[in-house]
């Protein structure tokens, strides 16, 4: 069995506090997440796993139920002390909500990013074959927005393999050159291809973390920084795999607008 993980537990309160996976952008009316799935599933997931919170659990389970498209899904709830915590613990947090359904190779993806049906199948193909990690690539110059600054996940490789994931924080189209990027650095959205025994060690990380950030009550665990640290310390190798799949995210109630349009014209 190979799983498909979504991480879809927090609502924005940018996008006016409704869960932003459901907002219509498909051609024939489907949700964010419902194109995602689309997308994801004929590369041939069979268990599909939501990481939700408590203020879109009954959402997620009122849409979908137990199955979707004849693929079983399991819930999983990412939860906090909220008089020790202001907010969850991170990424890596709710990846480790989800340990006791996952004994599988997986992907982990965010649920309101739209990655491409090819980075899917990569991914999928990848586990099938290779006990090693991996994670898709994508241009930068194809992830940044023309107006505002944004945070990625800048890949440092060699020989198709990731040496480090640096989280660089305000990128922008007018700021590169005095950041040390280009338009043609590769970068992680958040999408990863990934072994049971990794999120074993993941999930220390992440015990050892919240011990020693007790007190601390925004600091957050990261999946990607999490990720280059393992591979730091020659405890994973990930591979890399550049696609010329589109990424579409939504940050924006506008850009809700920008990608049904663009999803639509693609009918």
């Amino acid at each position: 069995m190979t799983a498909i993980v979504y991480m879809v537990a927090g609502l924005s309160s940018r996008f006016e506090g409704k869960i932003k996976q459901f907002a219509q952008v498909g051609p024939n009316q489907e949700t964010l997440i419902e194109y995602s799935l689309n997308q994801a599933l004929p590369a041939g997931f069979d268990k599909i796993i939501f990481i939700v919170g408590e203020k879109t659990y009954s959402k997620f389970k009122e849409k979908f139920g137990d199955f979707y498209k004849g693929v079983q899904i399991q819930y999983t709830l990412q939860n906090y002390d909220k008089e020790k915590r202001d907010k969850p613990w991170g990424t890596i947090d709710a990846l480790c909500s989800a340990k006791n359904l996952i004994k599988e190779p997986f992907v982990v993806c965010n649920g309101d990013d739209i990655y491409g049906k090819e980075s899917f199948k990569i991914l999928y193909n990848h586990l099938q074959k290779s006990r090693e990690d991996a994670t898709i690539g994508y241009v930068l110059k194809d992830v940044l927005p023309d107006l505002g600054s944004v945070n990625r996940g800048i890949l440092r490789t060699k020989n198709h393999y990731v040496t480090n994931i640096q989280e660089v924080f305000g990128i922008s189209r007018l700021n590169l050159n005095e950041i040390n990027l280009s338009l043609e650095n590769m970068c992680s959205m958040n999408i990863f291809g990934l072994h049971p025994e990794t999120l074993d060690k993941l999930n220390k990380i992440l015990l050892s973390f919240k011990e020693k950030n007790k007190e601390d009550r925004k600091i957050e665990c990261l999946l990607p920084v999490e990720i280059s640290n393992l591979i730091t310390k020659g405890e994973t190798k990930m591979k890399i795999y550049p696609t010329d799949d589109k990424w579409f995210g939504i940050t924006n109630p506008e850009d809700e607008i920008t990608i049904r349009g663009i999803l639509r014209n693609k009918k």
